[in-house]
């Protein structure tokens, strides 16, 4: 088994709110769900009001097929015109390597 995960540092724009922080990564994480079938959440500056850190994670018997789905949700998470994608940090690994 496969196992890969991902997370997205983001810089939101004109927020001035967590309530208006909210009606920004909601729609994304929904989107990313959705659109590729993985595991995804807010992991990071949940209390920040412009940034945000999106968490995804993907499980398969195939690398090669978590490593596509990686890198659509990376093509995805870059070309949201409303957030800017400051950074990525990105792993697969096999199952046996987990302690």
């Amino acid at each position: 088994m496969w196992i890969g995960f991902a997370e997205f540092d983001y810089l939101l724009g004109d927020v001035h709110s967590l309530k208006q922080k909210r009606s920004v990564v909601r729609p994304i994480v929904a989107e990313i769900k959705q659109r590729f079938s993985v595991s995804v959440s807010e992991v990071a500056h949940r209390d920040v009001h412009r940034r945000t850190g999106i968490g995804v994670a993907v499980v398969s018997g195939d690398r090669a097929h978590v490593v596509e789905v990686l890198e659509a949700i990376e093509r995805f998470a870059a070309g949201r015109p409303e957030v800017e994608l400051l950074s990525v940090r990105s792993r697969v690994i096999r199952s046996d390597e987990v302690d």
